[in-house]
């Protein structure tokens, strides 16, 4: 092989003379350039667009793993090699991620020198025996954590798909009251899983949210729920939990064929972006038009649920529980609830309020003119009769 550019990036100075020496020695090697630092290494790529940069991995101007990446932007053709006195693993991962085709420890060989370089020019890698121990430990350390991502993901996958399939979901029921004379007027569906390990329902969705099954999970348990609505008291709506996502799903409205929707409240959390409100509405729509009522769940804990509300109109606000606790006590909340309350009231929307603990907070909701709600203090959940 003969002709190949060879741009030499090297802050001292007896050293970039000694490889510039070394280089135009060669029949084969020519020296088209010499920087001192990252930024004239740059500027000189960008100007001789070598075939190979022999770049020092500690330098001023942001080092060798910044030149090697604005060279490689600079001058695409140009193979990035690696020639540096430190031989730590990290340092060689550094300038290989930034794309060096090879690192070479400072005391190689001047012949060995000459090989990588011409091997670089061929497009072939090389390592010093000193950091190809690292590289192997971390390829092999690489490996292990892809298998082992791999096995968690494929147990994750077999897990949920055996609930989908009709195993390990169970459904509790958490009664909505009227708060006035403590009458069931609603029961909230909640899932619980089964099968091992245990954790609960939100890891359970959001396991099932990583492995693309998210929909596929909940309108299992949606299924499910309306599959005992037969059995809830016969003045009481069920509430099902939905994403958006599941709600624009138009395997929901399959699933809805399964009970009379009239008595079916879905409750919309906020535990992802809406990126489409206008897609969401027109979903939800087709569902109200047959009896479906809208809940908007979690109200004070985001944003979300406030855009939620504005953007969809529900038939119910739910206070989440971080408005209810302590609200006999604590202003703050209790003046952020009567707000809520009178955009309701002025909206003609019904406040459910969540996460009843004690008498104080009820005696304060209903002060409040709050008419249903549900929590510990009143019903715990639990299997249907």
């Amino acid at each position: 092989m003969t002709g190949i550019r060879v741009l030499v990036v090297e802050d001292e100075r007896h050293v970039r003379d000694a490889l510039s020496d070394l280089i135009e020695s060669e029949a084969d090697l020519t020296v088209v350039g010499a920087a001192a630092d990252t930024d004239e290494a740059i500027e000189l790529a960008g100007a001789s667009r070598p075939d190979v940069a022999l770049v020092d991995v500690r330098m001023p101007g942001g080092g060798g793993p910044r030149a090697a990446r604005e060279i490689i932007k600079t001058s695409p053709a140009t193979r990035v090699l690696a020639l540096s006195a430190f031989e730590d693993r990290s340092t060689v991962l550094d300038m290989l991620r930034a794309g060096a085709v090879g690192y070479l420890v400072k005391g190689t060989s001047p012949a060995e020198i000459v090989r990588a370089i011409q091997r670089a020019a061929r497009g072939q890698s090389s390592l010093s025996a000193e950091v190809m121990a690292s590289v192997v430990e971390e390829l092999s350390t690489q490996l292990k954590k892809e298998e082992a991502e791999s096995t968690e993901r494929a147990e994750t996958i077999e897990r949920i798909r055996r609930v989908i399939g009709g195993d390990g979901l169970t459904l509790v029921y958490q009664q909505v009251l009227d708060l006035r004379d403590r009458s069931v007027v609603g029961m909230e569906a909640l899932s619980r899983f089964t099968i091992p390990p245990p954790r609960g329902p939100q890891v359970w969705f959001q396991e099932a949210a990583r492995v693309d099954l998210a929909i596929d999970l909940e309108l299992t348990a949606v299924a499910a729920a309306l599959d005992d609505l037969p059995r809830l008291p016969v003045d009481a709506h069920l509430s099902i939990n939905l994403s958006h996502r599941a709600a624009m799903s138009s395997r929901l409205h399959e699933v809805m064929q399964r009970a009379s929707t009239d008595r079916v409240v879905a409750e919309i959390t906020e535990h992802e972006q809406v990126e489409d409100y206008d897609t969401l509405y027109t979903a939800l729509n087709r569902l109200r038009t047959d009896g479906l009522r809208l809940a908007i769940d979690d109200t004070g804990a985001g944003f979300a649920s406030l855009r939620h509300i504005l953007r969809l109109s529900p038939d119910f606000i739910k206070l989440d529980i971080s408005l209810t606790r302590d609200i006999d006590t604590d202003r703050g909340r209790r003046a952020l609830a009567s707000a809520l309350i009178s955009f309701a009231e002025e909206m003609g929307i019904t406040i459910i309020a969540e996460g009843i603990e004690t008498q104080a907070e009820l005696d304060a909701l209903r002060e409040l003119g709050v008419v249903f709600g549900q929590g510990f203090f009143l019903a715990k959940p639990a299997p249907l009769p």
